[in-house]
């Protein structure tokens, strides 16, 4: 059972990066209210990984599964939620910023529709930290020719840093937000027609030995360019000529150096003006 809490609690660190809300859950064994030290060791690993520089504000919501009475799990939720808060405070995270505690219930399952209902109950006993981050501006960083568009003054080997162009944790599908993103590059790359790019997909996070890592689509250490062909593909969907167009999989080469959250990305270059 420790073993698999652990290994949910490390999956949901890698969940969200770069978006402006991260949600990390912390799973509880049943009628069990106080946080366990291995579970705090996550949350602590967890909030090493993030710029807490951006981070606003923090919910906590707390959830039990739908065994028990309505008031007892009422009251165990709760006490889950001020259990992880006061964890929190204990380990540096300012109360101020956290605006929300409060206990949900418990989460009602359909046992006719759940394929595994033990595991659908031990995915609702939990409690979800909500961090809200501050927009994220790319110039921020201080990296020089790194930026979040291409400019209409824009030089070759400038990189543009998408920072919304995001993908679930292991995948190289694109999500809807990531489309509306490539949609605003492809007007620029119409405006802007003389510019050739070079797409580059990196990661971040894998042993050191492993310079890529795996696409769960796939089964295959493959993300990284995945993704970045992935990108290549909708922008001549959308128009833009393959003679403009490169992709490169980087792996985990080309860390930014400003924390692993920035190094989960797909980057532009321009090759050609």
């Amino acid at each position: 059972m420790k073993k698999l809490v652990f290994a949910l609690l490390l999956l949901s660190t890698f969940l969200g990066f770069s978006q402006e809300q991260t949600v990390h859950s912390i799973y509880f064994d049943t009628d069990v209210r106080e946080i366990k030290q291995l579970q705090s060791d996550a949350v602590v690993h967890f909030l090493s990984l993030i710029d807490t520089t951006r981070l606003e504000s923090v919910s906590i919501y707390g959830y039990c599964d739908d065994v028990g009475k309505v008031d007892y799990n009422y009251k165990l939720s709760q006490d889950r939620a001020n259990s992880v808060k006061n964890m929190l405070v204990k380990k540096g995270v300012k109360y101020k910023i956290i605006v929300k505690i409060e206990g949900k219930g418990k989460v009602m399952i359909d046992e006719d529709l759940e394929e595994n209902v033990p595991e659908a109950r031990s995915k609702n006993r939990r409690v979800d930290v909500v961090l809200n981050f501050k927009p994220f501006v790319v110039e921020d960083l201080n990296i020089p020719g790194l930026y979040s568009t291409i400019r209409k003054d824009a030089q070759e080997g400038d990189r543009v840093y998408l920072d919304k162009l995001l993908f679930d944790a292991g995948s190289s599908k694109l999500k809807e937000s990531a489309k509306k993103e490539l949609d605003k590059i492809t007007i620029l790359l119409k405006r802007y027609p003389k510019i050739n790019i070079e797409i580059q997909g990196h990661v971040c996070c894998t042993p050191t030995f492993h310079k890529e890592a795996i696409d769960s689509g796939t089964r295959k250490r493959e993300l990284s360019k995945n993704r970045a062909e992935r990108v290549y593909k909708y922008l001549l969907s959308r128009g833009i000529g393959k003679a403009r167009l490169t992709f490169k999989g980087y792996g985990n080469t080309q860390p930014l150096g400003k924390g692993s959250e920035y190094d989960r990305r797909v980057e532009l270059v321009i090759t050609k003006i």
